[in-house]
């Protein structure tokens, strides 16, 4: 049974330190008592979620950027941004910068941190995840208690992520499609195999891969995996990940053309699919980036030794951001 705990900000926005990828922390500080509370733009929180106790960093817009008439108190889209395979919420927001992209677009941003630092991207109970929906449930919980205090706008709730956490992002697009405005993985593409995970709904999707990713190459994972003593599943193609998704959305033919520093793979969502009026002009995407390896496109914090190149042609986080926020045909 899903059981939730109030919201505990913590003081300070604490981060491990041994990585050099690890943003500086934040204050985390806010006015109480009797006077007009000034909420910090940043803090660590908590929720019970199945008897855990789960962590994620919320980023909140100022007002000004949050509701055009400066009150802050209207609905703001939510971002949830999940971090890759040991790493953390710290590491993926300076790798990232989603917050600072998404201030501008008076965005909420949730960073949560993943058990033992991954996320169940598969459908199959593994050592790691004995119940291979725990992250499914906490990813829907944490959403609707953020909507009940922060006011986050259920109509604009995305979902993106990196490597194992773009995984996990494509699995709740697969999976709730109902529950999201749209997703966007990079590096991550869907498990396969007896961890099979299939889109069931119409949900604008981009998927954004490095064409010499040596870590978890483009065409797919091999099965079994490479290295069995770690959580790593079988997945799909990045193509076929997209193509899931175009075809779950009751998709046509796609167009292919080539951009400057990528290729652009675009799906039109149809309206035959169940629920595809709700997704009346968005599309699904697939972009194949020169040059880049298993990295996040135009990110200055430089990647581990062996996952390749950082492309600067793309600048993913505003890619991703202005196609969550307006997932029609690429321009």
């Amino acid at each position: 049974m899903l059981a939730l705990a109030v919201v505990l900000p913590l003081a300070g926005c604490a981060t491990d330190s041994g990585s050099p990828d690890t943003a500086p922390s934040a204050s985390g500080s806010s006015a109480v008592g009797g006077g007009t509370a000034t909420a910090a733009p940043e803090v660590r929180a908590q929720l019970r979620v199945d008897g855990d106790i789960r962590q994620y960093l919320l980023h909140r817009p100022p007002a000004q950027a949050a509701d055009g008439d400066g009150n802050g108190d209207g609905p703001k889209p939510l971002l949830i941004a999940f971090h890759g395979r040991g790493a953390d919420a710290a590491e993926l927001r300076a790798k990232t910068r989603l917050e600072r992209a998404a201030t501008a677009r008076g965005m909420l941003v949730a960073f949560p941190e993943g058990l033992g630092h991954g996320w169940g991207a598969g459908a199959q109970a593994t050592k790691q995840r004995p119940d291979p929906a725990l992250d499914v449930r906490f990813t829907e919980a944490l959403i609707k208690h953020l909507v009940r205090t922060e006011r986050a706008d259920p109509d604009q709730v995305y979902v993106a992520g990196f490597s194992n956490g773009g995984s996990m992002a494509l699995r709740m697009a697969a999976e709730r499609p109902a529950l999201l405005a749209g997703a966007a993985s990079v590096s991550g593409q869907l498990p396969t195999g007896d961890a099979a995970v299939e889109p069931t709904g119409p949900v604008p999707v981009m998927v954004v891969y490095g064409a010499d990713d040596p870590v978890r190459p483009l065409a797919g994972l091999p099965s079994p995996p490479p290295d069995p003593e770690e959580p790593i599943l079988p997945t799909r193609s990045a193509r076929d990940s997209a193509a899931a998704f175009a075809a779950a959305g009751g998709a046509g033919e796609p167009v292919t053309r080539e951009e400057k520093g990528y290729d652009r793979t675009v799906w039109r969502l149809g309206k035959d699919a169940p629920g595809g009026d709700r997704r009346s002009g968005g599309t699904v995407q697939l972009l194949v980036v020169d040059d880049a390896g298993h990295t996040w496109p135009g990110s200055t914090v430089p990647p581990p030794e062996g996952f390749g190149p950082v492309s600067k042609a793309l600048d993913a986080t505003d890619t991703i951001l202005d196609f969550l926020t307006d997932p029609g045909p690429g321009r």
